[in-house]
């Protein structure tokens, strides 16, 4: 059907966008997961603090090292091609990771888990640009595409839970195999494949300088987030620093670049990524103090801590769903910013916040205000590139998430830690042994584990005012949080006020037909079975 001079998509391409949703859904799934199976398996692996600490942190790692690489790969090959490449590859190092024998070899898949997961979101997103041509409806397939994610982490603890009560830690690892053998099944009679015809080669030098790049960044920050300022995270800073400048320096360059920079020079596309970043980097923060919050002052569990952000992950799936059709009748500028003025909110209030139940609302109502910024910033990043593009826009669009969720939990944790050793240094009573004095201060978590077992008095004396600093620190957090979403309100309103209701033009002089020239824009070559 072809409306307006765009056609629109039909079952096929609904029916491609239902495939599209198993490796989505499984990327977040993946993640929410390992984090309830890492007792069992550390234990049955024997697996030391440092290896835990890999098992987890290695998927990330590569997933955000090798996400520019793929972007731009998919478009050269061929999307759909490198979906299925990924998702043979995803399905393979499941089953590795299910039966491993050591913690080396469960790194190992998890760090090639992490590469192929790399292949999923910005394939998706890009498929999704080729398939639904008509801005609506891309906005609702991008809105649902969104959603996923928020449902993978909803269910993933979930079923999780389930599978680890019924089977042994490596069954969650194998949750995700059928859906990839459907996906290689069904996904090449519905998947349209495009290329772009006119690229060259991928330069493996600017290969290397991304990986150079990204990968000691996102060590050094997260690192920074553990440790604190020690010399190796520091390093690896410095080190991602230098390969990053040289890699932007080398795309200016070349006529065929990994990341095409021109498209930063589009204000809305540019616009939309910072606050991507600033998003995620406030919900990354806000995420880990609330976290601990849960567990540290409210007493919960670490499966019930998980359990209470499930209203939040249910509200965004909500917004997801129903952003789209308010969007059509309402400015992006206005949906978004709108939104992110009751992030703000939230904000203020969790500086104020002293118990679960605020905590576990408030990331409700957030969550659902944060929504129309991921699903339409998305959408606009996707829309304000070339067809050609979509895979690398793609793949900057979940940079961001990556970048922003680590960089919130270095920069904005760091101040946050510092405002509890602030608040603590000098609230432990006189009398309390030295090595538990120094643990309170160093941290909540070192507070309880100094006391554990210790007399009644001993602990309240040492606890209560640890709990008062870390709530303290909470709220020094979202404090800065409040701020920078505010900012980002007034920025979206003031930069993307042009920017019409999703499917409307903006009203403007007619103009005279002009003729056009042979275009050279790339053809999607479509494989039908």
């Amino acid at each position: 059907m072809t409306t307006g001079g765009v056609t629109k998509a039909g079952r096929r391409e609904w029916l491609g966008l239902a495939v599209l949703a198993l490796p989505t859904f499984l990327v977040s799934f993946d993640i929410f997961v390992l984090l309830l199976a890492l007792p069992q398996l550390s234990a049955d692996l024997g697996a030391d603090g440092n290896e835990q600490l890999w098992i987890m942190d290695i998927y990330g790692f590569t997933l955000a090292g090798f996400l520019l690489t793929m972007g731009t790969l998919g478009d050269r090959i061929g999307r759909r091609k490198l979906l299925l490449i990924g998702a043979t590859v995803f399905g393979i190092a499941s089953v590795t990771a299910a039966f491993a024998t050591s913690p080396g070899l469960l790194i190992a898949a998890r760090a090639v888990l992490g590469i192929a997961g790399a292949t999923l979101a910005p394939s998706t997103l890009a498929l999704i640009s080729t398939m639904f041509r008509d801005d609506k409806q891309r906005a609702s397939a991008i809105g649902i595409w969104g959603g996923m994610f928020t449902l993978g982490a909803i269910i993933g603890p979930v079923l999780g839970g389930v599978m680890l009560e019924a089977f042994w830690w490596g069954s969650v690892f194998l949750l995700g195999v059928p859906a990839m053998v459907l996906l290689l099944a069904v996904g090449p009679a519905v998947l349209p494949e495009f290329r772009d015809t006119k690229a060259g080669r991928a330069d493996a030098l600017s290969v290397v300088l991304s990986l150079a790049g990204i990968l000691p960044l996102i060590y050094g920050i997260k690192e920074l987030a553990r440790t604190g300022w020690e010399p190796l995270p520091l390093a690896s800073l410095v080190a991602g620093l230098v390969f990053g400048t040289l890699f932007l320096r080398r795309q200016r360059r070349l006529s065929d670049p990994l990341v095409d920079l021109k498209l930063f020079s589009n204000g809305a596309f540019s616009v939309t990524l910072g606050s991507l970043l600033t998003y995620s980097l406030v919900g990354g923060a806000t995420m880990l103090f609330a976290s601990q919050f849960f567990q540290l002052v409210g007493g919960l569990s670490t499966l019930r801590s998980g359990l209470a952000m499930l209203p939040g992950m249910a509200a965004a799936t909500v917004a997801f769903a129903i952003t789209p059709a308010i969007a059509a009748k309402v400015r992006p500028a206005y949906l978004i910013s709108g939104g992110m003025v009751g992030t703000a909110i939230c904000m203020v209030v969790f500086t104020q916040a002293t118990s679960v139940t605020t905590l576990v609302v408030g990331f409700a109502v957030f969550s659902f205000c944060g929504a129309p910024l991921v699903a339409l910033g998305t959408n606009l990043v996707i829309a304000n590139a070339p067809m050609e593009k979509a895979g690398s826009a793609g793949s900057l669009a979940q940079m961001c998430n990556e970048f922003g969720s680590a960089l919130g939990i270095a920069v904005v944790g760091t101040v946050g830690s510092a405002v509890y050793r602030h608040q603590i240094h000098d609230a432990i009573p006189a009398g309390v042994p030295a090595a538990i004095t120094e643990a309170a201060r160093d941290s909540l978590a070192g507070a309880g584990a100094a006391v554990a077992g210790a007399p009644e008095r001993l602990r309240t004396a040492v606890l209560s005012p640890a709990q008062e600093a870390f709530t303290a620190s909470l709220h020094a957090v979202t404090g800065i949080g409040a701020v920078l979403l505010a900012g980002v309100a007034v920025l979206i309103a003031a930069k993307l006020r042009h920017v019409p209701p999703v499917g409307q033009e903006e009203p403007g002089p007619a103009k005279a037909p002009v003729a056009q020239e042979p275009s050279d824009a790339p053809v999607p070559e479509t494989a039908r079975v």
